[in-house]
């Protein structure tokens, strides 16, 4: 039986198919490319493209593949586009994973991980952030992952459906030899916006504001490796397939950085001299995010195999310097 890996074309979909296809799973991703790329689609996987929010295509989709679990990635992401379409938010994120869910019921599917966020805690009240956290989005993207967790939590109340739901912090790197990586058509990620610089394609990056109240006065961030959260899709996967019970769970390094220190950092990587002004504080940033990592140890057994920020550059340098224009490169 096979991986259904809706949103498998896009950033971390695309490299937890890689992962799941390395550890000998049968997948099919289906994705409306969107926001995907069908070059970062694992040639093993079977592609369906299409919208989740569509329920015929997706219906068949599920008669003709024999589908045992979900890891679901297909959502749009941007914090800022999220205020500005709140109401497309609501209809991609909400609407497409209601689709999805009736779908699996539909077809006695009762196993899915979903792709969650640090943004359904807002701006936390301390730091590392545990998932007993109180969740306050500050932004309809933050709100509606958390209304898409809820949504999870009371279909599985009513049915057989048990569902692992992973909150991530910052996600960065590639995938080892740099056939895939990060490539957003519009660019809001720290670490490709400055290896962006780096790699000649961005004139500089912006550091929105230094005066937080943090040790030199910039934010601080968790920064996880993508294929360290892939391998945590597989563990939540396993311990679904073990009859596990429902899960909330952060994933992050449990260390923060400053956005200076990730500049400095990609300076000391690639070796150039990259140029960075400094720019106002944008509206809802927090001081720090950075995750408490025991759950995901306890529960799941994750621990995360690059934890350094010079290693974790130094895979998203790999992709970036051979694809400075992304996928279209």
């Amino acid at each position: 039986m096979a991986i259904l890996v809706p949103g498998g074309a896009g950033y971390i979909g695309s490299h937890t198919v890689y992962a799941l296809i390395d550890q000998g799973e049968d997948v099919v991703v289906v994705d409306n490319m969107q926001t995907g790329h069908r070059a970062a689609v694992h040639p093993g996987a079977r592609l369906w493209e299409g919208d989740i929010r569509h329920e015929a295509f997706l219906d068949e989709l599920f008669v003709k593949e024999k589908i045992d679990a979900v890891i679901h990635f297909a959502a749009n992401s941007l914090v800022g586009e999220s205020v500005q379409k709140p109401l497309d938010y609501y209809d991609n994120n909400l609407y497409g994973t209601m689709v999805l869910l009736r779908c699996m019921a539909k077809h006695d599917v009762d196993k899915i991980v979903f792709s969650s966020t640090a943004a359904t805690y807002g701006n936390p009240d301390s730091v590392p952030i545990l998932e007993s956290a109180p969740t306050r989005p500050a932004n309809p993207y933050g709100e509606t992952k958390l209304a898409m967790e809820a949504m999870m939590k009371w279909v599985s109340a009513a049915s057989r459906l048990r569902y692992v739901s992973l909150r991530y912090f910052n996600a960065c790197g590639a995938l080892e030899g740099g056939a895939i990586g990060e490539d957003h058509r519009n660019e809001t990620h720290l670490i490709p916006i400055v290896l962006q610089v780096a790699n000649g394609t961005r004139p500089e990056v912006t550091i929105f504001g230094n005066d937080y109240n943090t040790p030199d006065g910039t934010c601080v961030r968790d920064y996880i490796h993508v294929m360290d959260l892939a391998q945590a899709h597989l563990l939540a996967l396993k311990h679904l397939r073990n009859g596990g019970k429902n899960e909330i769970i952060n994933l992050g390094n449990g260390v923060g950085f400053s956005v200076k220190e990730v500049v400095d950092t990609c300076r000391s990587v690639t070796g150039k001299d990259i140029r960075a002004v400094t720019g106002p504080r944008r509206p809802g940033d927090p001081d720090q995010l950075v995750a408490s990592s025991l759950r995901a140890q306890e529960v799941l057994g994750f621990s995360a195999g690059m934890p350094r920020l010079d290693d974790i550059v130094a895979s998203a340098w790999e992709w970036h310097r051979s694809h400075p224009r992304g996928f279209d490169s």
